[in-house]
């Protein structure tokens, strides 16, 4: 099996190279690639690998932009970067699959349980409305050129040194401003990087194209996620506010702006159930993954 992989320095990225170690990958990337290029700029003539999966993660992801220019660097390599990728595989380089990593953002939900594959895509915010156009646009190429396609929709991952939300929870509970709101009784879906490597690793050539959900399917509560994560930095049990409090000082961090760490944005998603339903994948994937409170490990080394 010959892999070609998009994205191979990033979190998720390097995770499933490691996965692939055995494998004959080609990594596509600004930096420490086999091929360098940045996607923004892929020349449609510049002569691709012939492979069997083409494994597209790289993308801009993990930033609240600020600027009308930030947010649309998103679509400049989210969609732009997918487009130009498509348009150079198209020169005798066409793969059996072609899989994509997406997000559960192009749902645009703040709350909701078990949400399907088949629910509408309402994102708003140029992350998740980047996502829909890319997926949108590589379904129509590979209906188009007989290619096969597997979209996954992650959430939350987990995994050593996370980048994004889970990043900021344990950086909050290791210097001790994190706390839980009421119980932490709120569930998240959230799923190892491991897990997911492992399911490209074991991706069979008879695959059906499809778009998945990936989840661990316990979706942990918060006062769950931040035991685990302090038990790690040998720290003891998490502080918690009321929830009547914690409204309080939302508005207040409403009110003064800027880059504080609580406002009502935050305390919806602490206070909000979140997740996704991973069944269809179960069935057509054989996805069968670890909980996450049993296998994340934040660091490599202990601290």
């Amino acid at each position: 099996m010959k892999f070609l992989l998009t994205g191979s320095t990033g979190f998720l990225g390097s995770t499933i190279l490691k996965a692939l170690a055995e494998e004959e990958v080609y990594t596509l990337g600004r930096q420490k690639c086999s091929i360098s290029v940045d996607l923004k700029h892929l020349p449609k003539e510049l002569v691709l690998p012939k492979v069997d999966f083409v494994i597209h993660i790289a993308g801009k992801a993990h930033v609240v932009p600020k600027t009308l220019s930030e947010g649309n660097d998103f679509f400049e390599t989210n969609v732009v970067g997918t487009k130009n990728l498509l348009a150079n595989l198209e020169n005798g380089r066409l793969p059996k699959t072609f899989v994509f990593i997406s997000s559960v953002a192009v749902y645009g939900l703040a709350t909701g349980n078990d949400i399907s594959e088949n629910a509408d895509l309402l994102a708003k915010d140029p992350y998740g409305r980047s996502k829909i156009e890319a997926e949108a646009m590589i379904i129509e190429w590979a209906q188009k050129h007989a290619v096969k396609f597997l979209i996954l929709r992650l959430p939350l991952i987990a995994g050593l040194n996370p980048p994004g939300n889970l990043g900021s929870m344990i950086n909050g509970i290791k210097k001790g401003f994190y706390f839980n709101i009421g119980r932490g009784d709120a569930k998240k879906s959230i799923v190892l990087a491991s897990d997911i490597a492992l399911l490209i690793k074991n991706l069979s050539e008879n695959v059906q194209s499809g778009i998945y959900n990936l989840t661990d399917g316990y979706h942990p509560n918060f006062a769950e996620l931040s035991r685990c994560i302090s038990a790690q930095l040998g720290g003891g049990g998490i502080p918690s506010i009321p929830v009547n409090i914690a409204t309080i000082l939302a508005k207040f961090g409403d009110f003064i702006g800027g880059r504080t760490f609580f406002n009502s944005k935050i305390l919806i998603k602490l206070s909000s159930c979140l997740t996704f339903d991973d069944s269809k994948a179960r069935k057509d994937l054989g996805w069968n993954p670890m909980p996450v409170l049993q296998g994340f490990k934040i660091y490599e080394n202990p601290q």
